[in-house]
Parts: C-alpha cells; sequence; structure tokens
C-alpha cells in the first residue's frame, strides 16, 4: 500500500494534502505538482511511502533542483513510484551512455545509413547496472529543519520500521498532527 503526501512550509506552519500520484510519471511531474503546492518560493516536501518496504522524500525550493532520499533504493526499484526517484543522476549513471555506444561501435557491421536486414545480427545493449540496496540521495535533505543525517539513515537501517518513519520525521519537522490528518 502506497501513501504520498505534500508537506508545504508556508509562514503559517506546515500545511499538508495527501496527494495521488496516478498521473504522475516522471520527477519533472513530481516537481510540478509540488510547486504547484507552495505559494511563492517555500520550501515543499513530497513524501512518499510503500509501507515496510521503503519511503522517498523530495524536497523543492523554488525553482531550484529537486533534491532527492530514499530508503532503501533496491525496494524502490521495485516500485513504479520509487521508480521516479531513481533518476539516473541519483543512480550515479550517466544517461546518454546507452545512446552514445552505437555512435562508438559498429556493432551490427552495417555502413552508416545502411538497413538492418537480418534481426539476428542485432546486439543486445548494455545490462543495467544494479540498483544498490540501501539509503540512496542525499541524507542532509532535513538537516536546516532540524533532523540530522544520522537520524534519517537511522530510519532506513537494517531492522528500521520504515512504514513509522515518516511519521518520526514530521515529528522532528514539528507537523506530525498536520501529517496525521492527511494519513
Amino acid at each position: 500500500m502506497y501513501f504520498a503526501a505534500l508537506l508545504a512550509r508556508t509562514e503559517d506552519g506546515w500545511q499538508a494534502s495527501e496527494t495521488d500520484l496516478d498521473d504522475v510519471e516522471t520527477l519533472g511531474d513530481l516537481t510540478d505538482l509540488a510547486r504547484a503546492a507552495a505559494a511563492e518560493e517555500e520550501t515543499v516536501l513530497v513524501f512518499i511511502e510503500q509501507e515496510d518496504a521503503w519511503f522517498g522524500v523530495v524536497r523543492v525550493d523554488g525553482e531550484e533542483d529537486p533534491r532527492i532520499y530514499v530508503s532503501d533504493a533496491a525496494a524502490a526499484a521495485r516500485s513504479s513510484y520509487g521508480e521516479i526517484l531513481l533518476t539516473d543522476e541519483l543512480l550515479g549513471r550517466d544517461p546518454g551512455a546507452a545512446d552514445n555506444l552505437d555512435d562508438l561501435v559498429d556493432l551490427d557491421g552495417t555502413e552508416e545509413g545502411d538497413n538492418e536486414t537480418d534481426d539476428e545480427d542485432v546486439v543486445p545493449g548494455p545490462a543495467e547496472e544494479p540498483v544498490p540496496v540501501g539509503p540512496l540521495g542525499d541524507a542532509d535533505i532535513l538537516g536546516d529543519f532540524g533532523m540530522s543525517d544520522k537520524e534519517l539513515l537511522a530510519l532506513s537501517g537494517d531492522g528500521a520500521l520504515t512504514g513509522e518513519a515518516l511519521g518520526e520525521i514530521a515529528d522532528t519537522l514539528g507537523c506530525a498532527d498536520v501529517l496525521e490528518a492527511v494519513r
């Protein structure tokens, strides 16, 4: 079961709203959704949780690039919502590497401009690197709100109750009641 919420930091404190991610296909879509929830350049946090498997926090500060933290990248990779957060940049992959491979090496033996006529000559592309098990991303994402990277990592490690992590994060941020109201 999934849970997703937007927490917008306003001058009056935190405001939370549950959000539907059915129309969100990319990190850009998620970032746009977060920015729409903010008034002006305020900070918005997106909490995503798959109960007892993983959680993610995306921080959007105005027009800056989003900052991402995922408690268990391998678990998130098995989830359609988790895949949104696991960008090539976060995973340390070169997004253009597979696209440029054909430019560097003539794998199928055809001259440039010739059509391939036999599917047997097609060589599959490089296998994707495995997604690491465990926390990934910016562990200091909530440092200026009072949650250290060590505290966030403690919610992510072996034996951590990931289903309770977002509540603990919200408690540290001083908005547990606001988050619980939309849960």
